[in-house]
């Protein structure tokens, strides 16, 4: 186990070093001039080009990347070319908000999705079955910012029950706090419990038609118990690896849903730092999901083996 965690961790490495020279090569490659953009638009072409001297704009590319992941390996990510502060503070100022929409997603996703595709799976063919497909098929196909207008229109400008946009802070006020998190995580929550359900059915079904199944039922076990300490244990491996796949699916919904509802979150300054082409905070947020990304990844691999004791590192 210690060996598998070990060489798992060592190939984090190659892959964030390639995703760093990715990112870094294609903002630098890309039309725009920061700048330019910092400059305004009537700025001459002697101030721009002492702000680009002042940016280090003007070094050769590979000089420019050297100095970046050196700086990065000593944990200083720069400082912001748009908003004027260091890029950690930027992160830290805005990392709460979307933690708070991933995890209530997560939750969401989680509790409803499991349950609805064991069941779809146990009933399969009928009409409680045929409606967790539709909804599956449906769920995938609308994009994020579709269903957020959605929400939006039935529950917080028709029925008036939910605020439109804005965050609250855990902090200030819990009851405010879930209040304005409830549309944002059901919003992001559809795509993926449309995911989770379609891959629990399948994988359930499968299991089902195994010979131990059929011996549990013989020995008068009660459906709860084929169901959740039979079935669903041995089908668990497919779930959760579409569970860690579906965190790409979080990291690139968050950007969408907190424009959509205005949520602070890093999402939201994403979009922002793109617009303003302030390379080195989009540098570090997509650093820093892809971070996240391989963890998570990590976490579930290790985790297989608490539902199938037939895996071996």
């Amino acid at each position: 186990m210690f060996d598998f965690i070990a060489r798992r961790l060592i190939a984090i490495i190659p892959v964030l070093a390639v995703v760093a020279v990715f990112v870094f090569l294609m903002l630098r490659l890309t039309p725009g001039d920061p700048a330019a953009v910092i400059a305004g638009d009537n700025a001459t072409s002697d101030q721009i080009a002492d702000i680009r001297e002042k940016l280090g704009l003007n070094e050769p590319i590979w000089t420019q990347f050297g100095i970046w992941i050196g700086n990065v390996l000593q944990g200083n990510f720069g400082e912001s070319f748009f908003f004027k502060k260091t890029v950690a503070e930027l992160i830290a100022q805005r990392v709460e908000p979307t933690l708070a929409l991933a995890t209530c997603t997560l939750v969401i996703a989680v509790l409803l999705a499991v349950p609805l595709g064991v069941l779809a799976a146990w009933k399969h063919g009928s009409l409680l079955d045929r409606v967790v497909m539709g909804f599956s098929v449906l769920g995938f196909s609308v994009p994020v910012f579709v269903i957020g207008y959605c929400l939006i229109y039935v529950f917080a400008i028709e029925l008036g029950w939910l605020p439109v946009q804005g965050y609250t802070r855990i902090g200030v006020n819990f009851w405010s706090f879930l209040e304005r998190m409830v549309l944002p995580s059901v919003t992001l929550a559809v795509i993926y419990i449309a995911l989770i359900a379609r891959i629990t059915r399948a994988s359930v079904l499968e299991v089902l038609n195994e010979d131990y199944i059929r011996t549990a039922r013989a020995k008068g076990l009660s459906n709860r118990v084929v169901l959740m300490r039979h079935a669903l244990r041995n089908a668990a491996v497919p779930i959760l690896t579409v569970i860690g796949i579906g965190v790409a699916l979080l990291i690139g919904g968050a950007v969408v849903t907190e424009s959509v509802y205005g949520l602070p979150g890093l999402g939201r300054l994403t979009v922002e730092a793109v617009l303003s082409r302030d390379f080195p905070t989009i540098q570090a947020v997509i650093l820093l999901f892809s971070v996240v990304y391989v963890v998570i990844n990590l976490l579930i691999d290790i985790s297989y083996t608490l539902f199938d004791p037939r895996i071996r590192y």
